[in-house]
């Protein structure tokens, strides 16, 4: 079915010049439509306003247009425009990027800086001076036990006993003691404080061994080993909307103490929340298989589908280690161990697997049958074993299919 336009010249019909004069030279009122004069018959096939985007096709144009493309040298293909009937296409589906969206920034007053800490023996050594004031003001005083004087080796005293000064000079020696011992503290590896003073961050102490610190700065100890985190089975859709259940396991270590101790509440739920929502965001973008209706290449390792775990893990890594940043988290790796189908659609959807793989079986035995067909039947008449006419060759070719297609199916 073909639609047909013609067009004639204004010579052979005689109808009025474009300046919508007459032949007399006077102006008859009447404008006369704009022709081509070198305007030829095409015709168009009406299949060609519903042909496939991924098929050229060619239309033959005016002479005079012609020329003018040649003069150019664009390429003579037909462009689909508006008005044309052309019906839209759906196009296939690819995975798309990832669009951009706000990362969270951290919070630039809270930064790991070093805390002033001092060596254990410091502390040793103040306890024990406080400790050493107190009984020789006691001994000084004359309140000191007999006992106690005689394994210190004291000579006997009797004092005047307690006073202002004593319990002012009794006082200041507890007080060094307490806080010579009281700040002793052992640092492990592996493990770091934060130290804050009324609700204001003072410092983190990374230090290993012993070490005095502060007894009246607040600690909160924050493991700082790299560590894993398994996650239960947790529910997800891929982008054909098929629920799933992923496993994923998480690498990661906290890098910034301070955000992560002071920025939030607690950061091993946040990194959690943080992996559930990458993880819907990626697994929304592929589906869990490659399509049956797929060509048999696309089942291969670099199939856009959710099998596909490296690009899966890259993708899902980058999205939770963006996010874990502004809490002081260093995210290595975030990989799901498995993706399976939701106990509710898990048969159905192994079913159609099935079927799938059989499909793509038996094509592939049929065109490995049609291949040892066509090579046995050339190599007959090329070698002149057989002379076949028509008739002949098509038994032989119905034969050779049934032979063949059998002994795959014996297989």
């Amino acid at each position: 079915m073909s639609t047909t336009t013609t067009s004639h010249s204004p010579e052979s019909e005689g109808c009025p010049q474009a300046g919508g004069r007459d032949a007399a030279g006077r102006d008859t009122g009447v404008r006369g439509a704009r022709v081509i004069r070198t305007e030829a018959t095409t015709e168009i096939p009406v299949h060609l306003l519903f042909r496939d985007e991924s098929e050229p096709v060619s239309v033959t144009l005016a002479p005079a247009v012609v020329s003018r493309r040649r003069d150019v040298g664009a390429p003579l293909r037909a462009q689909p425009g508006k008005g044309e009937g052309e019906q839209p296409r759906t196009a296939r589906r690819t995975p798309a990027p990832l669009p951009p969206r706000p990362v969270p920034e951290a919070d630039p007053e809270l930064t790991e800086r070093p805390a002033r800490v001092l060596p254990g023996i410091a502390g040793v050594l103040a306890g024990a001076a406080g400790a050493a004031g107190g009984v020789l003001v006691s001994w000084w005083a004359g309140v000191l036990p007999s006992l106690a004087v005689a394994a210190l080796g004291l000579p006997d005293r009797a004092g005047t006993g307690l006073g202002g000064p004593q319990w002012a000079a009794l006082a200041g020696c507890g007080a060094l003691g307490l806080f010579g011992f009281g700040g002793l503290a052992r640092g492990r590896t592996g493990r770091a404080w934060v130290l804050g003073l009324f609700g204001r961050y003072r410092g983190t102490v990374r230090r290993t061994g012993l070490m005095w610190v502060n007894p009246l700065l607040l600690r909160r100890r924050v493991d700082v080993r790299l560590r894993h985190w398994r996650s239960e089975a947790l529910a997800a859709v891929d982008a054909n909307g098929v629920a799933l259940r992923v496993v994923v396991l998480v690498v990661w270590r906290v890098k910034d103490t301070a955000r992560a101790a002071l920025g939030v509440e607690d950061h091993q739920r946040y990194l959690c929340e943080c992996v559930e929502a990458a993880l819907a965001r990626v697994l929304a973008q592929l589906p869990a298989d490659v399509s049956p209706n797929a060509p048999a290449a696309a089942w291969g390792a670099d199939a856009p589908a959710l099998r596909n775990t490296e690009a899966v893990s890259d993708a899902l890594t980058r999205l939770v280690a963006a996010d874990a940043a502004a809490v002081g988290l260093q995210v290595f790796s975030a990989q799901p161990l498995g993706v399976e189908y939701a106990p509710e659609v898990a048969a159905v959807m192994q079913r159609r697997r099935i079927a799938a793989l059989d499909a793509r079986h038996r094509d592939k035995v049929l065109t490995s049958v049609v291949d040892s067909v066509e090579d046995t039947v050339t190599r007959l008449t090329v070698r002149g074993l057989v002379e076949l006419d028509d008739y002949e060759r098509k038994a032989l070719v119905k034969d050779l299919t049934v032979a063949f297609y059998t002994g795959h199916g014996d297989r």
